[in-house]
């Protein structure tokens, strides 16, 4: 579906961005990339991997409208995976992760229905799931704009979705590159835990890319996407990339959670099970979408009421030679 099309990916510089422009030149044969970003530095260097004609770069921020809309002229397909991610540093900086994650979310929306954008989809985290830190809860903000963007497009073919996942395993400023880092580079002689019982949601970074390729294929218009992905205890992704080495209890960070939480049971009345997904449909009207049957025409069903899809007591558990396998995919 990318074929002789233009995609604009905010946020380009980072790793999905990386990624996904990757996948594109690959697997389709886009009419034009356009990476857009704040870091001319990144930008530089992603140009020297990607020397392709396809390829085009625009310096920019999300907290700016007018740059937007300039760059989304054209476009037919956008990712919108810009973002302040760090928990700590947004609970120190919190209005600056307000203006880029809320306003650049408000920006980004008001460009793509200004261009007639064909499709966006915005990249959200398990965070934004019954938030407790400030990077969730602005991502939760984010999340319902593009989910209620569909209803300010009026007669416009103009269609927002969102997908949601876990931790990315192997993607910069993630736990198994600070591991490696520690061990690696500083000699450390045993790994920071912040609490043993910790669990997380891991995906790779290729396995997040075709989701949310398979995403644009299946989306109507105002969904949130969720994939079925393993869990993991943070003591067991240790002990897997580093047997011999001891564990060192520091306690839990600003903001964390024992357990993340991608589909709460507050929202169970509105979540489909689909085979490998769920799908969180919106809570406000949207015309006579059907979203139990998707575009690609798999259909879902209604989950349970009271259904959470949480980190500990998901099914599907990693064990250490399964995280060895998904390490394998995702080379740091």
């Amino acid at each position: 579906m990318f074929n002789d099309k233009a995609i604009l990916i905010t946020g380009g510089t980072g790793s999905f961005g990386h990624k996904a422009v990757e996948m594109l030149l690959q697997r389709y044969n886009p009419k034009k990339i356009i990476v857009f970003s704040r870091d001319e530095y990144k930008q530089f260097v992603m140009q020297q991997r990607f020397n392709d004609p396809r390829m085009r770069y625009f310096i920019g921020d999300v907290r700016d409208q007018d740059r937007l809309v300039r760059a989304m002229d054209g476009v037919d397909f956008v990712i919108h995976a810009a973002a302040l991610k760090h928990v700590p540093i947004a609970e120190q900086n919190p209005l600056e992760c307000v203006k880029t994650n809320v306003r650049g979310a408000e920006n980004v929306i008001h460009a793509a229905i200004h261009n007639k954008v064909e499709k966006i989809i915005a990249l959200s985290t398990d965070k934004a799931a019954n938030p407790i830190n400030l990077y969730g809860a602005t991502k939760l903000v984010s999340d319902k704009l593009f989910v209620a963007a569909n209803s300010l497009v009026g007669a416009r073919s103009t269609r927002f979705s969102v997908v949601r996942y876990g931790n990315v395993m192997g993607s910069r400023g993630s736990v198994v590159p600070f591991f490696r880092k520690l061990v690696e580079e500083e000699g450390a002689t045993e790994l920071p835990i912040t609490d043993p019982r910790m669990t997380r949601f891991w995906i790779t970074l290729e396995q997040g890319v075709d989701f949310v390729f398979k995403s644009f294929q299946r989306m109507q218009g105002g969904e949130v996407f969720v994939p079925k992905i393993p869990s993991m205890k943070i003591t067991d992704l240790a002990t897997g990339l580093y047997p011999s080495l001891p564990h060192k209890n520091v306690g839990i960070r600003p903001g964390e959670k024992l357990h993340e939480t991608m589909c709460p049971a507050d929202d169970s009345h509105l979540t489909l099970e689909f085979q490998d997904h769920y799908v969180i449909q919106p809570s406000i009207h949207l015309g006579n979408r059907n979203f139990t049957m998707n575009a690609l025409g798999e259909t879902g069903q209604p989950v349970s009421l009271g259904h959470e899809y949480n980190s500990e007591t998901n099914p599907d558990f990693m064990n250490v030679d399964e995280l060895n396998k998904m390490l394998g995919l995702c080379p740091v």
